[in-house]
């Protein structure tokens, strides 16, 4: 009696290894979603897994790396198989002129203008230029700034947040809040399949809620593979980084911090008054008996003026308490340039010739298009008047704050704003 139960308790031990070693397999394949699992997975001989031949382990692997890379690889060419028949069938279904259905953005008011696109020429010589710029102050021993000599592997895995990965087409974006960010985690969203509606995969990307687009749960980012590939996170990591095209989108840093400014305290924003705009009033501005709720502060006329936002983030308090906000934290602080080998280099600036010249380079134009920008971006020329009541010390110190994004990314030094 007693050798039965150890039997059957032999089977179920048993059992329940080989169904975690299943379930382990098929995580380190390296996709985003089980549809895509059972649908590029091929037969192998009963037990074995692709690339170890049989009586070999993790340990006898001769190079990690070699063997994950061809998982992907062949993850790939079967994913670009299913990309083009999905293609066929929306050019069939989809229009030439994405629907504007979220009141928000109807609100904002798109522009759907023509523009003049830059020619192909144009852009690979603009890109080549961008990257030129990028790799030689990366580069250079004598421009220094904080985190610029450490290498990708002593990157915590909560700085790799804002790194989007798409496996079915090969796409790792870096968002940058501020930096039409919204748009293009929706056009990530659209490509990787990652949300449904009704069951059915987003195809045009203005139909994708705001709430949806920024929830974290909707897109696969680098910080969440160690839960998913354990030990083996960086490797993939690594191997994606080389394999996958990487792009970017970036910004004049000042105009950044008064497009955040305008966004998050001029407009009645609960939790970005709770966590900033009240201690800045305590400390900045002197107010004791400040409103609980954002309504009833402007409604009294307590805001936070952009003085208040400058001193805020000069004040050496600031990051002790905690890190800068994503929406005013440096560029090279959430993409990590100088670490990471960006591909293709767009700007707010040119967003929407870039934007178009990037889905061409991705081969998914046919696809989808990027939505149009809106009217009301904050312009660059507004600088001098924003800046007019900052005094000169605290506009030099803050240029030496944002120092990197302005020389790593090409935009020029605001003198006009750094001298009397």
């Amino acid at each position: 009696m007693t050798k039965a139960r150890l039997l059957r308790l032999s089977v179920v031990l048993v059992s329940i290894f080989m169904i975690l070693l299943i379930i382990v397999y098929w995580d380190n394949v390296g996709t985003a979603h089980f549809y895509l699992h059972t649908s590029i997975s091929r037969p192998h001989s009963p037990g074995a897994i692709p690339g170890i031949t049989a009586g070999e382990g993790w340990e006898a692997l001769p190079d990690v790396d070699e063997f994950l890379a061809k998982l992907l690889s062949s993850n790939l060419k079967q994913n670009n198989s299913m990309h083009r028949k999905a293609e066929q069938q929306l050019l069939v279904q989809g229009s030439t002129k994405p629907v504007v259905s979220n009141l928000e953005e109807n609100v904002r008011g798109y522009d759907w203008s023509a523009h003049n696109d830059r020619n192909s020429w144009d852009q690979e010589k603009l890109q080549i230029e961008r990257q030129r710029t990028l790799r030689e102050f990366c580069a250079n021993s004598s421009f220094t700034f904080p985190t610029k000599e450490r290498s990708f592997d002593d990157i915590p895995n909560y700085e790799l947040n804002h790194l989007i990965v798409d496996d079915r087409h090969g796409v790792i974006y870096c968002y940058v809040p501020k930096v039409a960010c919204t748009n293009w985690k929706r056009v990530m969203i659209v490509l990787s399949e990652s949300l449904l509606d009704q069951g059915v995969p987003y195809r045009n990307p203005l139909d994708i809620p705001r709430e949806h687009v920024h929830n974290t749960s909707t897109h696969l980012t680098f910080n969440k593979f160690w839960r998913r590939y354990g030990k083996f996170s960086r490797h993939l990591m690594k191997i994606k980084l080389k394999k996958y095209t990487k792009f970017l989108f970036v910004r004049d840093p000042f105009v950044r911090l008064i497009s955040a400014f305008r966004s998050k305290f001029e407009l009645e924003n609960e939790e970005f008054y709770q966590r900033f705009a009240i201690p800045m009033l305590k400390l900045y501005s002197n107010h004791t008996n400040i409103p609980i709720s954002v309504r009833e502060a402007f409604r009294a006329g307590f805001k936070v003026s952009f003085s208040d936002f400058i001193q805020y983030l000069l004040d050496p308090r600031t990051e002790k308490v905690v890190p800068f906000n994503e929406h005013w934290r440096q560029i090279y602080r959430l993409c990590h340039p100088c670490q990471i080998d960006y591909d293709f280099i767009g700007k707010l600036e040119t967003l929407d010739e870039d934007a178009a010249y990037l889905l061409q380079l991705l081969k998914v134009d046919r696809l989808l298009r990027f939505p149009p920008s809106y009217r009301n971006r904050t312009a660059s020329s507004w600088e001098e008047n924003w800046f007019a009541k900052i005094p000169l010390a605290w506009r030099q110190q803050l240029y030496k704050l944002y120092e990197a994004d302005f020389v790593l990314f090409g935009y020029p030094k605001p003198e006009n704003l750094l001298k009397d």
